[in-house]
């Protein structure tokens, strides 16, 4: 017999969870007639301590929580009782109060404290401590809650979640129901995480019919957007039309007139890879163009120094560093030193960084001005390291404007230097490398240095594969192993690996840098990177959790992604305390290790940097990270750009060295394992590396070397433009 419904009400004292990408939470409510604070089970967009809650559902008997309130629907209500109020006040809801401030507003003014910051906030300044920029603060807080909580209500409708809400607002303000409502497809461009069913859900309740030509419209543009986001700089026409009507069921010839209407308008830009008729967006079209045209310019200049006497220089450089070159060391400093543009790659130990260093120290010695830079801050901190000259990211170079969003450095005001060092070119994506070369001027020269065998670039584009594949520019490949390099295990490994053959997995002494530790399931795998990241190798070798070990995953999903680690992680190594904040699902503490996912030009902190939270402070509702020496501040609504860093993706590692690498290889990891993958995962190890899970895994990543072929029309503009 089915359990009647039943209504229960009552003030929410905590929130145990609330996981804001589904909405689903764990509440401790105050109810009358229970004795013990009741916990409901439900589903809410956004929640606050001191909220009134009434809740429809049925009692359930959990076999770990004991006994719940599992609820089909929940209600929230202001606050009316004083408890309430504070407790609501104090919840981080709205910046410049915190616990404190709540309680001399309750105390001071009652019932009435919402009334005063709305009608009459200047009152507020009767209280010790809140001053006219308190006051100011308070007042935009309590706006913006009232307007995030409608849009939350609104989005949570169409099963957006709270996080993306967020998002929303952050983008649009406060007229994003209106925006959304005037054209709910920008939604699937311009906000992170909402894709394109989400939106068009949302178009199509509201009345905008399945077959019109907006939506076909917008269709269109995602699944080109789509395919930049899987590294493609446009699609085959054939193949944009078919994915684009499996995703909207749409008559084909409604699909061609918008693309009719898309060319010709020019926002789509029809051309043609090895005669296969392929479409991109203008932004995308203009700027494979523009990296040929500039390049053709930048080889066509003379060189910026003067004649040099190669074979004495060689010798000179040689003498005053202790070394002697190899053969294709010594063929790679000649290119440098004859060529306006010069590749150079090569794998780990090969030589690589004792050239560059060599070729810097020429230049410097011709008085050449000299600019050295890398797509991330880790890779910029690892080739001063190596060179002893300073380096800096691509985005610190340009400068960017944080009132125009644009790049200082540019064509029209481009850098001050006469010859540019790129790092880890394997790593730059075609907007970036566009951006790079318009500001370099005209007489300098360029040197790009990378590993052809790593991971192509997370944004559009392969730009080091199509210069190398285009012959256009002078380019050398470093593969004789030094001999202090040949004795590390990492290196040979992952020469092996990136030879397609499986390297010994057992047999390595204590005193070697590579190791394979067997794990048949996940959770095997999770307990013992717990049990190595946690005691085994801080106790045995001294390496710091924090500072030294790094786990690389495969993907971000599953049993073994970084997500489920980066949880487990924490709970061993930092675990959360009452003076933890949680937000979009996850919990803060100081000392957690976490890493910015997008670039954030006005805080000039980046995709992929990687910092330690410092100070949290509820009272003003904000959180301080340490990005290597640099602090920022941060709102508690801004920590959707922040993630937990005791474990990321092997591509979020690129450009990356770190002192320990763990691994974890699962067939579970099937869809992403990929012999470029590993090879990049464990060429970032520097001390050590260690694989954790199943020998079948490795070996079919090692076997698996198909690699997405991705639609650029660079290396073709390049034959034809030098």
């Amino acid at each position: 017999m089915d359990q009647p419904q039943e209504t229960i009400s009552g003030l929410i004292e905590r929130i145990t969870f609330h996981n804001e990408e589904t909405g689903f939470c764990v509440l401790k409510i105050k109810v009358k007639g229970h004795k013990d604070l009741v916990t409901v089970i439900g589903s809410l967009p956004t929640v606050n301590a001191g909220e009134w809650v009434e809740a429809e559902g049925i009692w359930i008997q959990d076999k770990q929580y004991g006994q719940q309130f599992k609820s089909q629907q929940l209600r929230l209500t202001p606050p009316t009782t004083l408890e309430g109020i504070e407790k609501y006040l104090a919840s981080s809801l709205i910046k410049g109060i915190g616990p404190r401030y709540a309680k001399k507003l309750v105390q001071t003014f009652g019932q009435d404290v919402f009334e005063i910051i709305e009608k009459t906030p200047n009152a507020l300044q009767k209280i010790p401590g809140i001053g006219s920029q308190r006051q100011q603060q308070i007042i935009a807080g309590w706006a913006d809650q009232k307007t995030i909580r409608n849009i939350m209500l609104f989005l949570h409708s169409y099963d957006i979640s709270t996080t993306r809400a967020f998002r929303i607002y952050k983008t649009y303000g406060n007229n994003a129901i209106q925006l959304i409502k005037d054209n709910p497809y920008k939604l699937a461009a311009a906000i992170r995480g909402i894709g394109f069913v989400s939106a068009d859900k949302i178009a199509l309740q509201l009345g905008i019919r399945q077959d019109s030509l907006i939506r076909a419209r917008a269709g269109l543009h995602y699944s080109l957007t789509n395919g930049i986001r899987d590294g493609h700089c446009g699609l085959p026409i054939s193949l944009l039309l078919s994915t684009t009507q499996n995703l909207l069921d749409i008559n084909e010839e409604i699909l061609q007139q918008a693309l009719d209407i898309e060319l010709q308008i020019g926002t789509i830009i029809q051309d043609y890879i090895d005669d296969v008729p392929c479409v991109f967006l203008q932004e995308f079209f203009s700027t494979e163009k523009g990296i040929a045209e500039i390049l053709r310019k930048l080889q066509s200049a003379p060189l910026p120094w003067p004649d040099i006497d190669i074979p004495n220089t060689l010798q000179e450089i040689e003498e005053k560093n202790g070394i002697a070159l190899s053969s294709s060391q010594q063929q790679a400093l000649t290119q440098a030193l004859s060529n306006k543009i010069t590749i150079i790659t090569g794998g780990p130990g090969v030589g690589k960084t004792t050239l560059l260093r060599s070729i810097l120290q020429i230049f410097k010695t011709h008085k050449m001005a000299l600019t050295l830079c890398a797509p991330t801050g880790r890779a910029t901190k690892k080739m001063y390291e190596a060179t002893g000259f300073e380096a800096k990211t691509i985005h610190r170079l340009l400068n960017i404007n944080q009132e125009t969003g644009l790049f200082t450095y540019d064509d029209r005001f481009p850098l001050s230097c006469d010859v540019v060092v790129v790092d880890e070119v394997s790593m730059v994506d075609i907007p970036i490398m566009y951006a790079l070369l318009k500001a370099i001027p005209k007489h300098a020269a360029l040197i790009l240095v990378g590993d052809q065998d790593q991971l192509p670039s997370v944004g559009p584009g392969q730009v080091l594969e199509d210069l190398i594949a285009s012959k256009a520019i002078p380019f050398i490949h470093l593969t004789q192993t030094f001999r202090q390099a040949a004795s590390s295990e990492i290196i040979s490994v992952s020469q092996s690996i990136n030879k397609g053959i499986l390297p010994p997995l057992t047999g390595y002494g204590t005193d070697s840098d590579f190791f394979f530790i067997e794990a048949e399931t996940p959770e095997i795998t999770m307990k013992t990177i717990i049990d190595l990241v946690q005691k085994r190798l801080p106790t045995k070798l001294g390496y710091s959790p924090f500072s030294d070990i790094q786990v690389l995953c495969p993907m971000t999903r599953g049993g073994i992604g970084t997500k489920a680690l980066n949880v487990e992680l924490q709970k061993a190594l930092n675990p959360p305390t009452t003076n933890s904040l949680q937000k979009f699902g996850s919990w803060y503490s100081v000392g957690d290790k976490v890493m910015q996912i997008e670039n954030n030009y006005q805080k000039e902190v980046y995709n992929g940097d990687i910092g330690i939270i410092q100070q949290i402070n509820l009272e003003e509702n904000e959180i301080k990270i340490d990005f290597e020496g640099k602090i920022i501040d941060y709102d508690l609504q801004e920590l959707d750009e922040i993630v937990l860093a005791y474990a990321m993706t092997i591509h979020k590692s690129q450009g990356s060295e770190y002192p320990v690498v763990i691994i974890p290889l699962l067939t579970q990891h099937y869809a992403m394992l990929q012999k470029n993958l590993i090879y990049t995962g464990i060429t970032r190890g520097k001390k050590l590396v260690i694989l954790v899970g199943q020998k079948r895994a490795l070996a079919i990543a090692i076997h698996n070397t198909k690699v997405q072929k991705r639609w650029s029309m660079l290396e073709t503009r390049l034959k034809s433009s030098l």
